[in-house]
């Protein structure tokens, strides 16, 4: 029997979608599967071992393209980060020095981080993501609250960093995880325990490390997770609070306190750094100073009132982007966070994936929070951390397709 037309089309249009295969079916697909894992649980103890297993996953993943004829699918979220890399190697063109800013414009690849784990973490392999940078960031949790408490890294010329190379990565990895333990714990389906259990440990070890933009961070996802929650949970964060700071070492406490006065150093160097990257953006507002070019050109703008006679970036990411690269660069970025958010909400609305949607929605708050006194999307460690995160929504939706035949 000859089929008709619209079967045919029906045939041909199911030949094209199909469901990744297990994992036993090919080697690519477990390997691919596997360095992701590893990516995301060794970010939280070495940047070099995520790397190398980044690497794994790329080979993985353009081997599976090539192989099985893949389509190239990504979110929609990643068209601006592709702009924003564009932007970016234009500002390093105009940079007064191109040479130096290209080379450190080699961290636009880790935007294939997207892609990767749009590809890799489908269906309930999300969750169990989730599940693996949850007990690696409470494992690094704890080596900081033991470097505090038994090595003594408690003074802010000693802080704990865990096994990484500086407390502020550190601490901007554990504040991302916290909005993910309390998006679990609140609208997760089950291992609400776990990430309760965690969650404890996480806060702590980002207060005792004297971090206040990261515990500025946490907060912030916190209140926007009880908001989506249910908006009378607020009255949780003031309680939270007054136990914190009756239970907190005096120089934690204090540290966090001095936020607020108008004489900390810190605060007044920032401040300066405010004035000194609207100078540079007023000089240059096309395409910026350059990337990784602010260090040497700080004196030039430097303020008269700044504390630090160098600062290598300008501790606030909005402001480092317009700077570095443009007026331009920082619109493109406000479009991938917009587009991002955007389609994030949708997801958390329409009940699917309620947990990561709300995940991904309080790390991209934390990011914004802290990111006014830290410059964290410049961060490799961060950055990674925060598209896994952000990703995974997307991932749990998508189903591998195929290329069209001609």
């Amino acid at each position: 029997m000859v089929p008709t037309m619209e079967q045919a089309l029906t045939a041909e249009s199911h030949a094209d979608v199909v469901t990744p295969q297990p994992l036993s079916g090919s080697r690519l697909e477990l390997a691919g599967l596997i360095a992701l894992g590893g990516v995301a649980g060794a970010l939280q103890f070495s940047i070099a071992a995520a790397q190398i297993l980044l690497t794994i996953a790329v080979v993985c993943w353009l081997g599976l393209l090539l192989v099985r004829h893949e389509r190239f699918e990504a979110p929609r979220f990643f068209w601006p980060l592709i702009a924003y890399a564009g932007i970016t190697l234009v500002s390093a063109a105009f940079s007064i020095d191109p040479r130096a800013s290209f080379i450190d414009s080699k961290q636009l690849v880790l935007f294939l981080i997207v892609p990767i784990v749009y590809r890799f973490a489908t269906g309930s392999r999300g969750l169990t993501l989730a599940t693996v940078v949850l007990s690696c960031a409470a494992v690094s949790a704890l080596i900081g609250i033991f470097q505090y408490g038994i090595l003594h890294y408690d003074n802010l010329g000693q802080r704990p960093q865990g096994t990484l190379g500086h407390y502020m990565t550190y601490s901007g990895l554990l504040m991302l995880v916290i909005g993910v333990a309390l998006a679990r714990v609140l609208f997760g389906r089950g291992e609400r325990t776990w990430a309760a259990l965690v969650m404890p440990a996480l806060a702590v070890a980002v207060a005792l490390s004297f971090t206040r933009s990261a515990a500025v961070g946490a907060c912030a996802a916190a209140a926007l997770l009880l908001t989506l929650k249910d908006f009378r949970l607020l009255a949780v964060l003031p309680i939270v609070a007054a136990v914190f700071f009756a239970a907190a070492p005096g120089k934690v406490a204090a540290r966090m306190t001095s936020m607020f006065n108008q004489q900390d150093a810190t605060r007044r160097d920032r401040m300066a750094m405010i004035r000194a990257g609207e100078h540079m953006i007023g000089a240059r507002p096309l395409t910026g100073v350059g990337p990784n070019m602010v260090l040497r050109v700080y004196p030039e703008y430097r303020d008269p009132d700044a504390v630090q006679k160098l600062n290598p970036h300008l501790h606030n990411v909005p402001l480092q982007i317009a700077a570095e690269r443009g007026i331009p660069a920082l619109l493109i970025w406000l479009w991938f966070l917009g587009t991002l958010t955007l389609d994030l909400g949708r997801l958390f609305y329409s009940g699917r994936q309620r947990f990561l949607a709300a995940a991904g929605l309080a790390v991209i708050i934390a990011m914004l929070a802290a990111g006014f006194f830290e410059y964290n999307f410049g961060d490799s460690e961060f950055l990674m951390l925060f598209l896994v995160l952000v990703t995974l929504p997307f991932a749990a939706e998508h189903t591998v397709s195929l290329k069209s035949e001609v």
